[in-house]
């Protein structure tokens, strides 16, 4: 079996593998995010310790961002304006080269994990969105089996949502926008509006129906902006399964009626789901980058 390398690069923590998507892991480690020069020293252990399972064909990086990933550009790999100071910078690529000696792809965690989504989704489907709502929200779309970028990679965490009454005059905690998506309804925003994480908080509280309504928001967006034939909702915060039927039902108001193709809850049940991947779809889709990787160099020589 042909083994490649995963990182998907998080927020909070990176998580690593070895091994393939078609396979699945051979090998896993989560590592805490800490400041890049620790994080990496961890990561870099993890694949000397697992040497003996062979080589690596490519190594694949779905990583946080904003990040450059343009191949063209003079930042490419690096991150770029973050909250996470210490990361501003760093060149994800040149850091992972440095223990590696192997081809080397790089996208976000997002993309990663809607490449993964879309293979796991099936050839009929050739237009997702994948959506974490997390730490942050991020959307990765892939279109006809290529992920989707063009200035940059798209940041819809960041968009402007119609702000819920109930919120009141929570400012929201985007450094950059305040009140924009990620910062009214991230597992942070969550926190800091209403005291508890999700998982904490009533059936019967007012949360519920806000966090459907801006995810909502966000749908319409992309049903409307981009046509998806699925949205893949994931990360933290949509473990919370009761969401879901709140979401499709907010988001066919929303609609009222006039996007033909999901004109009710019933029709959007099968648009709006869960992630289907059986392991975590960043990591698979970093195999999945990895093995892009590898076929370049190969057709490179």
């Amino acid at each position: 079996m042909t083994l490649f390398g995963a990182i998907e690069a998080g927020g909070t923590k990176f998580v690593c593998g070895i091994g393939s998507a078609e396979h699945g892991s051979r090998a896993t480690a989560v590592i805490p995010t800490r400041t890049p020069d620790e994080t990496f020293a961890a990561v870099a252990a993890f694949f000397a310790s697992q040497r003996a399972l062979g080589p690596l064909a490519g190594i694949g990086i779905g990583s946080f961002g904003p990040i450059d990933i343009a191949g063209d550009s003079a930042t490419f790999g690096q991150i770029l304006s973050t909250p996470k100071s210490a990361w501003q910078g760093i060149d994800m690529i040149a850091r992972t080269r440095a223990f590696a000696a192997t081809p080397i792809a790089l996208d976000t965690d997002v993309n990663a994990a809607a490449l993964a989504e879309a293979r796991a989704a099936g050839a009929g489907i050739t237009q997702l969105a994948y959506v974490t709502v997390g730490t942050g929200i991020g959307v990765g779309l892939v279109s006809h089996g290529r992920t989707v970028q063009g200035l940059a990679h798209p940041e819809m965490g960041h968009i402007l949502p119609r702000r819920h009454a109930a919120h009141g005059d929570f400012a929201g905690i985007c450094p950059f926008h305040g009140d924009c998506l990620e910062g009214l309804a991230s597992g942070p925003a969550i926190q800091a509006a209403w005291g508890l994480s999700a998982s904490s908080l009533p059936l019967d509280h007012t949360f519920w129906q806000v966090q459907a309504d801006y995810l909502a928001q966000l749908c319409v967006t992309l049903l409307l902006g981009l046509a998806p034939q699925r949205i893949v909702l994931g990360g933290g915060v949509m473990r919370q399964e009761r969401l879901f039927p709140l979401i499709r039902a907010r988001t066919a108001a929303l609609l009222a009626g006039y996007f033909h193709p999901a004109r009710d809850a019933a029709d959007l049940a099968s648009i709006i789901v869960p992630p289907a991947c059986t392991e975590a779809p960043g990591l698979q889709g970093s195999y999945l980058l990895a093995a892009q990787a590898a076929a370049r160099d190969i057709g490179q020589r």
